[in-house]
């Protein structure tokens, strides 16, 4: 049955309110933290992704739908100690349990095994590289790893200022660590603050580092920081495939792609309608490719907890699209890709809507977006980047009653990253045409929403659980989300349009990420 719980929107257009630095002390080097300061001069841009011919596509193997690793991050652990030299009569130590050779070898020892338990608790690719001691700035150039670190973890027990001043100039990203009761205890426990974040001042007076990159015994803060900085280093510099161009959600054309390259760097790789539409073209006449995606398809539709409630051939074909997607991002090196105008443009070629299609490459590991918002796809692909999972972009309605209602007409179903959820195949709504899931997300599940704004300045996190998937006269995949949050103070405060939601709570680890790249984060409570 097609038409279900759906009626004919005639008015349905694309646009429509629903689819619509310091310097390096290794030479040579960009660090995300000088290319935030210096993307702004246009280096990186919006780009065709050239080669497009379906002949150059035939070594690419689509069938097993291998999932892309996120690169490890590489974590240069570091110990600064001092031994003093006693003086008669005199204050010849400072404040600290680490005071000779002996000590900060037996620290040393410590921090190797507090290093091997967080890798095995690690749900995030990570790399620590070998821990060393140092007494001062001149030692750091006998380290022969650090230019290849991602981030410097540095166990503060001792040591000049000028160690860590020469650390940041690196413009590499540096998490502190402090002993208070895990000890012994560290001097700069007792001076990170006014010595060095301060700068002998009152106000912050170091630039990229603040209090948020302190973390005193706590393993576990320093783990989710780690996710956090993984996530990012896999999102900063990275490439998405956009066919039809980047877009924003009724804002002026160009303006938000170009906050994106100077913000997150990304590089968008452009896909025009008309050569996406010729790979369609070729590639339903590529008899193989056409078998391999029926066969897949039956495949698809026999599994428990699908239900087919549209035209098998929708279906057929969005398993076509699926493999022209993955072989353009293939092509273009990247993971993740996004669609523009999908209504008018590529139904009349594919012969479907790219719902479940986006939906088969977001299960299948890949970063998978509809309507080429830019507003929201950054803020998408960092989540996803940072959980190791599909993430959910939606329109939100208004909050009331400690409630509020997500959905669009394409979802993973595999939010966990695990498991498949169950799943309707449905015409997309507005169009009651082509294949589109109603995934039925875990009920009680806690979820991360991410509301970016439209000038790039601020982002807002909203923490709540799904209590419901209703099924309105609205786009197909539908959650009821319930917060506790004042509901006024949502609808205050929420900015932009889309949201991002992922499962879990993420609140810290995207609002430490997103923070650095010069967007403020709010959490609503």
């Amino acid at each position: 049955m097609v038409n279900h719980k759906s009626n004919s929107n005639a008015w349905h257009v694309p646009g429509c309110s629903c689819c619509g630095g310091h310097r390096s002390t290794w030479p040579g080097e960009i660090t995300r933290r000088q290319f935030v300061k210096t993307a702004g001069a246009g280096a990186i841009g919006t780009t065709a992704l050239s080669g497009i011919f379906w002949k150059t596509f035939s070594g690419i193997d689509t069938s097993t739908n291998n999932i892309r690793d996120r690169k490890p991050l590489k974590v240069k652990p570091i110990l600064t100690y001092e031994v003093p030299v006693p003086r008669a009569q005199s204050s010849w130590r400072q404040w600290g349990g680490i005071q000779t050779e002996m000590d900060a070898d037996t620290e040393l020892i410590k921090i190797k095994t507090e290093l091997d338990k967080l890798r095995s608790r690690a749900d995030f690719p990570v790399e620590f590289l070998e821990v060393n001691k140092i007494r001062n700035k001149n030692s750091l150039a006998d380290l022969t790893d650090t230019a290849s670190a991602d981030v410097f973890l540095v166990y503060a027990a001792g040591g000049g200022m000028d160690i860590f001043d020469t650390l940041n100039k690196t413009g590499k990203d540096i998490i502190f660590f402090c002993r208070h009761k895990s000890g012994p205890v560290y001097l700069w426990y007792e001076i990170i603050s006014p010595r060095f974040l301060r700068q002998h001042t009152d106000r912050l007076a170091v630039t990229g580092i603040d209090e948020n990159d302190v973390v005193i015994d706590n393993q576990d803060e320093i783990l989710w920081r780690l996710r956090s900085l993984c996530g990012l280093r896999n999102t900063v510099n990275s490439t998405i495939v956009a066919v039809g161009g980047p877009s924003a959600w009724a804002q002026p054309e160009g303006v938000v792609p170009d906050l994106v390259r100077k913000k997150f760097g990304l590089d968008i790789k452009t896909v025009s309608y008309d050569e996406f539409g010729r790979l369609i073209t070729q590639a339903r006449s590529d008899r193989s490719l056409v078998r391999g995606a029926r066969e897949r398809a039956e495949k698809y539709l026999g599994e428990s907890g699908i239900s087919l409630e549209t035209k098998k051939e929708y279906v057929e074909n969005c398993f076509i699209l699926e493999d022209v997607m993955i072989r353009v991002m293939e092509k273009a090196g990247s993971k993740a890709i996004t669609i523009n105008g999908c209504m008018g443009t590529i139904m009349p070629l594919s012969e479907t809507t790219a719902c479940l299609t986006l939906t088969l490459i977001n299960d299948a590991g890949y970063q998978a977006f509809c309507e080429s918002d830019f507003v929201v796809v950054p803020a998408g692909i960092l989540l996803s980047n940072i959980t190791g999972t599909p993430v959910f972009l939606n329109d939100p309605t208004y909050p009331h009653d400690g409630l509020i209602t997500l959905a669009h007409c394409t979802a993973p179903r595999r939010m966990d990253g695990k498991n498949l959820a169950p799943a309707k195949l449905l015409t997309h709504f507005e169009s009651d045409y082509g294949a589109a899931p109603k995934v039925e997300m875990l009920v009680g599940q806690t979820v991360t929403n991410i509301m970016p704004d439209f000038e790039f300045k601020r982002n807002v996190g909203l923490l709540g659980k799904i209590v419901d998937n209703p099924f309105l006269d609205i786009c197909r995949s539908q959650i009821d989300v319930a917060f506790s949050c004042n509901s006024k103070k949502v609808a205050e405060e929420m900015p932009g349009f889309h949201w991002i939601t992922a499962y879990g709570d993420y609140m810290k680890e995207y609002g430490y990420a997103i923070n650095k790249l010069g967007i403020k984060f709010e959490v609503l409570t």
